[in-house]
């Protein structure tokens, strides 16, 4: 029976929909059902009759007697969490005292003993010295409610031995079960042993920069049976670190990193989780190179799926190393301590490799050649040849089709893109030239690509203009990074976000091609749109020369058709913006102009022609007075 995983489970079921106080009427409803199945229930109508405690010999016959124990604990914890819960939804009340915090502590102690009776049992039925999985998860619980028990009796160094105990207890569980089945483990050390464990210390004004590990390896009670045995087991356990090995599920123990390296440093890892996600990371990789050499001939989407296996354990080794820095953050660790450098250091490596294969992935995705070549949709089914054995000839894929599988490219070149320049925000990034300069040349690479499929599309729709102007463009950023991209060192491994100097090469010398016909099909166009311009010009019932004055004459002008003779009534624009201009140069009916009189010599006074005013009627509706 595994107790962490039942514990657990129904923690999580209750909890989700409500709270302690449904959780324990919850428990309660269980424990009726397996007293009666057990028939330890006392019947209707009778009067309550105390059972005998629970032996070896009961749990030996029935396991079931085990989950009984189990139930029995969890309500009485529940019950004294569920009263602290009470208290403290009310904002007006203060700290526990009294009555109330002596009923939380003893239902507590109550789960403390049954839990201690259970390790009791098992312990009589089970050879201690083997240790089984069972009675080491029980007793991990039993030091989890005692350190419970005293962080609410206030006895700091008594619960912070306890949960020293639970700590190593749980994370070699963790460890030995491997990722797949230690995530209760890593779930209880992370949401209840860790943090007690830090409140405790504080309590103590133990150092905060102190970690987990120094905490535990300092208050650990060395003469436990138990902690003998894990320490056996496992001698990394309390090394401000990870340890060297990992037992898988299948029980093959894996080298873990000790050290991660970017550019020119290299950090030690001080952090298991990170090293697990780092080795798994490793191991799929691993898996990757050799399914893809094994297999060459998947299809693009398998290929594809095939970069999911590494890019899981990646994305725990980035999330595993965010939270390490936030531990660090939360303890008051500043950013010039060497922890919280050498996390930096990390953070930046695990992110450019999760990045690296991302951009791998959308590289294959992109087809041969990083999508250089617009080749064939490989995807399309082939037709079955008929009964009479005639030969079915598959259609060719329309335009459309094509327009849209070069959109899908291009949205995956802007990807690759986007995640490049993601890489320039991380830390320490932005103070290394070299790299940025590299970086540079990547994003070329990939600007070149896309310009490619746009050009093409542009050429498919017949826009051979606007695609020769886009082969120009990606064939001048290819120019530029034709000797300097990558090596030919990452050629055999799995795409990433290396570029190799044979891929750039071979990029330009297709666009060198790619421009010179393309070039070629626009000259033989524009003389072909001449040539029918000119003969446009010279068909009868064309416009005259002196109406064509802004197109140039390629044959020459038609010196026959220069313009329309005789002349004929055509339609002019009304008021020509040139009559509201002059208008101080025209001159109107009624109006005199200003200027000299030259006969006379004397100054002309300008006379204007004044309408003589009517005199209006005057009084009310029109009388005089």
């Amino acid at each position: 029976m595994d107790v962490t995983k039942f514990i657990l489970s129904r923690r999580n079921e209750a909890l989700l929909v409500g709270d302690y106080g449904s959780y324990r009427k919850q428990l309660s409803r269980r424990l009726l059902t397996v007293n009666q199945r057990l028939g330890r229930a006392s019947p209707k109508g009778r009067k309550y009759a105390p059972k005998a405690p629970i032996s070896a010999q009961d749990v030996a016959g029935n396991s079931e007697f085990i989950a009984l124990l189990l139930l029995t604990a969890e309500r009485a914890w529940a019950h004294a969490l569920h009263m602290k819960s009470m208290h403290s939804a009310d904002s007006s009340a203060k700290d526990i005292t009294g009555s109330t915090r002596t009923h939380i502590i003893s239902r507590l102690r109550k789960a403390q003993q049954t839990a201690a009776h259970l390790i009791e049992v098992l312990r009589s039925s089970k050879d201690e010295q083997n240790i089984p999985h069972i009675l080491l998860e029980a007793h991990a619980y039993y030091c989890m409610l005692l350190g419970t028990s005293c962080f609410e009796s206030q006895k700091w160094e008594i619960c912070l031995k306890a949960y020293s105990e639970a700590h190593l207890m749980y994370k070699w569980l963790a460890r030995s079960r491997g990722a797949s089945q230690g995530d209760p483990f890593s779930e209880l050390l992370t949401s209840t042993v860790d943090p007690s464990i830090r409140y405790a210390a504080y309590q103590l004004r133990l150092s905060r920069t102190l970690s987990i590990t120094t905490i535990v390896a300092r208050y650990l009670p060395r003469d436990s049976n138990y902690v003998q045995e894990v320490l056996k087991q496992d001698p990394d356990l309390l090394k401000d670190g990870p340890s060297t090995s990992k037992r898988s599920s299948d029980g093959i123990t894996k080298d873990l990193p000790k050290t991660i390296s970017w550019r020119s440093r290299t950090v030690n890892i001080e952090d298991a989780n990170i090293a697990q996600a780092l080795a798994a990371a490793s191991i799929a990789e691993q898996k990757l190179t050799s399914s893809l050499s094994a297999n060459s001939e998947q299809s693009v989407k398998e290929r594809a799926g095939a970069y999911d296996e590494v890019l899981l354990p990646s994305q725990d080794a980035v999330n595993a190393t965010k939270t390490a820095i936030d531990e660090l953050t939360a303890d008051g660790v500043a950013q010039g301590d060497q922890r919280m450098q050498g996390l930096q250091i990390t953070t930046t490596a695990v992110n450019y490799s999760l990045v690296g294969w991302r951009i791998g992935r959308n590289r294959v995705l992109c087809g041969r050649g990083d999508g250089a070549h617009l080749d064939p949709d490989s995807s399309r089914k082939a037709k079955k040849p008929r009964e009479d054995g005639e030969i079915v000839t598959t259609p060719n894929e329309s335009n459309g089709k094509k327009v849209a599988r070069l959109r899908e490219r291009v949205t995956l070149y802007d990807t690759i893109l986007q995640s490049l320049d993601s890489v320039k925000e991380l830390p320490g990034v932005a103070a290394d030239q070299v790299f940025l300069e590299e970086l540079s040349t990547k994003r070329l690479y990939f600007a070149s690509l896309r310009c490619l499929a746009i050009a093409r599309s542009h050429n498919i729709s017949g826009n051979s203009k606007n695609g020769l102007a886009l082969y120009a463009r990606a064939l001048d950023l290819s120019s530029k990074l034709a000797f300097e991209a990558g090596s030919d060192a990452t050629a055999k491994k799995p795409l990433n976000i290396e570029v190799t100097k044979n891929q750039a090469n071979s990029l330009h010398h297709l666009l060198e091609g790619l421009v010179a016909q393309h070039r070629a099909l626009v000259d033989i166009e524009n003389l072909n749109a001449d040539a029918a311009r000119s003969e446009k010009s010279t068909a009868p019932g064309s416009l005259p020369v002196i109406e064509r004055l802004d197109e140039y004459p390629v044959n020459g002008a038609d010196l026959s058709n220069l313009v329309i003779y005789p002349p004929r009534l055509r339609p002019i624009p009304v008021k020509p913006i040139f009559l509201d201009v002059a208008w101080t140069y025209i001159d109107y009916p009624g109006r005199v102009k200003k200027g000299h009189d030259v006969a006379n010599g004397t100054p002309m006074v300008a006379v204007e022609r004044v309408d003589e005013k009517k005199e209006g009627r005057k009084g009310w509706f029109g009388f005089g007075r």
